[in-house]
């Protein structure tokens, strides 16, 4: 209400299966407005199932939104390349991207798309999500 404030927000600390990982994709990282922002949750069994996926995407509707297709399209597969090339496909369910001075509805797309792959690929190897943030990716 007016004049009301938040005082604090408590989020959980994931537990050891769960991977989270936030990507900005700006011309310029620190001061720029996102193109193409994503959010990564996701949550395997000890066979290395998906069996809890959350992904949500700025810069890619009017507001930033979760994309259930996307989702769907990981719970219940082991998480491996397959898995997060059928994630990245169904993104194209979830989204019309728009075109502004950012990017192209179709650039938007892609780059989602690759955030996607890139989740999958660092986790093959830890240490290159460190490397692969000391970027920005032109837009």
């Amino acid at each position: 209400a007016p004049g009301e404030f938040v005082e604090a927000v408590n989020i959980p600390r994931p537990g050891p299966q769960t991977r989270v990982r936030i990507v900005k994709l700006s011309k310029r990282f620190d001061s720029d407005i996102t193109a193409v922002c994503g959010a990564f949750t996701l949550t395997l069994a000890d066979d290395g199932v998906v069996t809890d996926a959350r992904l949500a995407f700025g810069g890619m509707a009017g507001t930033p939104k979760r994309a259930a297709a996307a989702e769907a399209a990981l719970v219940g597969l082991p998480w491996s390349v397959a898995a997060a090339e059928a994630a990245a496909l169904a993104l194209a369910l979830d989204f019309t991207p728009l075109t502004d001075a950012r990017g192209s509805a179709t650039y938007r797309l892609v780059a989602a798309q690759n955030l996607i792959r890139r989740l999958w690929g660092e986790q093959q190897d830890p240490q290159a999500g460190a490397l692969l943030d000391l970027e920005p990716v032109d837009g």
